[in-house]
C-alpha cells in the first residue's frame, strides 16, 4: 500500500517541536530550564530569608546610641567629655543562639557574644552585635532602608541612622552637635529625657569652638 511520505522533521501535531532535537540542543534546553528554575528558587529563598530577618529584628533587635562620661577632655573622640557609641544588637537565650549565628552569616559583619549567666537567668544570654561604623553604614543601615521594619522600631532605626550619619560627620565632637544627637537619642527606645545633660551641653555651647 502506498502511504503518503512524511518529512521526519516536520511537525506531526500542533503544540510539539517543529523539528527533532539533537542531543546537544536538548541538553542545552534542559540546562537552561534547570538554571532558570534554580535561579528562581534561590531568589525565592533570599526573599524568605530577608523577610525572616526583618521579622526577627522587629521582635528581638535594638538600634541604640549611647554616651559614656569621660572627663579626659582632649582625647580624640572625647573633646566634649563624652564618648558616643553606636550599636545594632539582637539578643537571644542559649537555646536560640543558632538564630544569631544565622544573622551573622546573613550580614557577614559583627560578632556573636556571650553574657554569662550571673543572675536569675537560667541560661546564658547571647548577643549578635554590630558596632563598627563602616559595617553599620555599608551593610546594616542600607539593608533596613531597603527592607523596612513593621513595628515602631522602624522609627528608632531611622533616628539611629540619622545619628550615625551625624557622628560620621563629626557632630559629636562639639558640644552643640552632641546636644543635637542627645536630643534625638532621648526619643529612642523609650529612653528617659536627659534634660540635665542637654542643659549642660547647651549652656556650654559658646565654648564649643575651643573644643575643636
Amino acid at each position: 500500500m502506498n502511504r503518503p511520505k512524511v518529512n521526519s522533521i516536520a511537525l506531526v501535531k500542533s503544540g510539539y517541536l517543529l523539528e527533532q532535537l539533537s542531543i546537544s540542543r536538548y541538553f542545552w534546553y534542559c540546562c537552561a530550564m534547570s538554571d532558570n528554575a534554580m535561579s528562581g528558587a534561590n531568589q525565592q529563598e533570599r526573599l524568605i530569608k530577608r523577610g525572616w530577618v526583618t521579622g526577627f529584628v522587629d521582635g528581638e533587635g535594638c538600634f541604640s546610641i549611647g554616651l559614656i562620661r569621660n572627663p579626659r577632655i582632649g582625647r580624640q573622640g572625647c573633646k566634649t567629655g563624652y564618648q558616643v557609641f553606636h550599636e545594632f544588637v539582637v539578643t537571644q537565650g542559649a537555646k536560640s543562639v543558632e538564630c544569631l549565628n544565622e544573622l551573622h552569616e546573613f550580614f557577614g559583619v559583627g560578632q556573636v557574644l556571650i553574657n554569662q549567666c550571673k543572675d536569675n537567668h537560667r541560661e546564658h544570654i547571647f548577643r549578635y552585635v554590630v558596632r563598627k561604623r563602616c559595617d553599620l553604614q555599608e551593610v546594616i543601615i542600607p539593608f533596613f532602608q531597603e527592607h523596612s521594619l513593621h513595628s515602631a522600631k522602624q522609627y528608632d532605626f531611622q533616628k539611629f541612622a540619622q545619628c550615625v550619619t551625624m557622628i560620621d560627620a563629626g557632630h559629636h565632637l562639639t558640644l552643640s552637635g552632641l546636644a543635637d544627637i542627645v536630643q534625638i537619642v532621648e526619643t529612642m527606645n523609650r529612653q528617659k529625657p536627659r534634660q540635665e545633660l542637654l542643659s549642660i551641653l547647651r549652656d556650654y555651647t559658646p565654648d564649643a569652638s575651643d573644643m575643636r
